[in-house]
């Protein structure tokens, strides 16, 4: 499964306004919302902040991937936003992360999710594919970013 199958453009907030972790999971949470790709906002962020509590999906590098699966989720989603200040985290290497990927999957879908989270992983681990993706300035260029990677 390829990550722009799962990323459209109304799923891509370039300007965060929350400066809390809680605060931008559920900006993330009501972007997934606002696209119909959840059936409840409040049981989904329920569901990415307990997972955050098993332990912080700030992976370093500026980067951050909340994931969840539930029930309350239609099909595969994928959200992107981006920071410019960066958002304190909690992340592994303690530097506030700049680039969030929001992985919602429906309950049902076995680790669907795990084999997203690997692929985005691997992208995510060359520094030129992160800082593509800061430079990108409008929806579609993030989406060219995505694909010249996959």
């Amino acid at each position: 499964m390829k990550i722009s199958n799962l990323l459209h453009p109304e799923l891509i907030n370039l300007n965060l306004q929350s400066k809390r972790k809680q605060d931008v999971l559920q900006e993330l949470v009501d972007v997934l919302d606002e696209a119909g790709k959840i059936t409840s906002n409040e049981e989904f962020y329920q569901s990415i902040l307990k997972r955050e509590e098993k332990s912080t999906t700030g992976v370093g590098n500026e980067v951050a991937i909340p994931h969840a699966k539930s029930e309350v989720v239609k099909e595969p989603t994928i959200v992107f936003a981006k920071s410019e200040e960066g958002i304190e985290y909690e992340s592994f290497d303690d530097q506030p992360a700049k680039l969030l990927f929001m992985i919602a999957v429906p309950e049902k879908k076995s680790d669907e999710h795990l084999q997203v989270l690997a692929q985005l992983s691997r992208k995510l681990m060359h520094e030129e594919f992160r800082e593509a993706l800061l430079a990108a300035n409008d929806e579609e260029k993030v989406l060219e970013v995505i694909k010249d990677y996959e």
